[in-house]
């Protein structure tokens, strides 16, 4: 009988049989080869209980160069829209947690301008087997929403109050990197408006729509 015996199955009884093998291994000098009775001898590696381990599994392909996360009411405060904005695209600021879900990035930010850009894959495809639609309409509300946000001053916040796009060519893993770029229209006290679209590599117009932002104080 062992400690891998059916039948002994406290973790007492375990460690006693396993202390037994130990001390008739050091009497005979063969090897010690149960390591999983006791988890760990020497310089095996410790053994977590069964049960107990979780799997470490990859991260989803992030930006290398970004943290994600939601910064601070107080920190964003602090900031100008075009400050706040700026640190999304230097990577001084942690990314919106959704830009890690669907692999998106903030490129370029400049007052009343602003660029996301995305790689499609195979984790964006809709039953028909191309790229969803909600996946460019959150590229555009994104930079549309920013390229606003970039023009208010220190303790100014928006939202997207609604918008409207439209898809004109389909897009596909095989296209490759898509460039969502958000301009301001107007942007007035208490409403903002931009318009965006989405190109290829090649320039291509593949969606394109418009954004009401509602402006207020935090």
């Amino acid at each position: 009988m062992d400690a891998s015996t059916p039948g002994v199955k406290s973790a007492a009884a375990r460690g006693y049989f396993a202390e037994m093998m130990m001390s008739e291994n050091r009497e005979t000098g063969l090897p010690v080869i149960d390591d999983d009775a006791v988890g760990f001898r020497g310089d095996a590696r410790p053994q977590e209980p069964p049960g107990d381990s979780q799997e470490v599994m990859p991260k989803p392909n992030c930006i290398a160069s970004k943290t994600y996360g939601t910064v601070s009411a107080e920190r964003r405060k602090a900031m100008s829209g075009l400050e706040f904005v700026q640190g999304l695209a230097d990577g001084t600021l942690p990314l919106n947690t959704i830009a890690q879900t669907l692999r998106y990035d903030v490129t370029e930010a400049a007052s009343g301008r602003v660029v996301v850009t995305a790689e499609p894959s195979g984790i964006h495809l809709n039953p028909a087997g191309t790229v969803h639609g909600g996946f460019a309409a959150t590229l555009l509300d994104s930079c549309m929403g920013l390229a606003v946000q970039s023009t208010l001053e220190q303790g100014v916040s928006q939202t997207t109050l609604e918008f409207k796009i439209s898809l004109v060519r389909p897009i596909t893993p095989e296209t490759g990197e898509i460039r969502a770029e958000g301009v301001v229209l107007n942007r007035g006290r208490r409403v903002g408006t931009a318009e965006g679209r989405i190109t290829d590599r090649a320039g291509r117009l593949l969606a394109h729509g418009t954004t009401t932002c509602l402006i207020f104080e935090n």
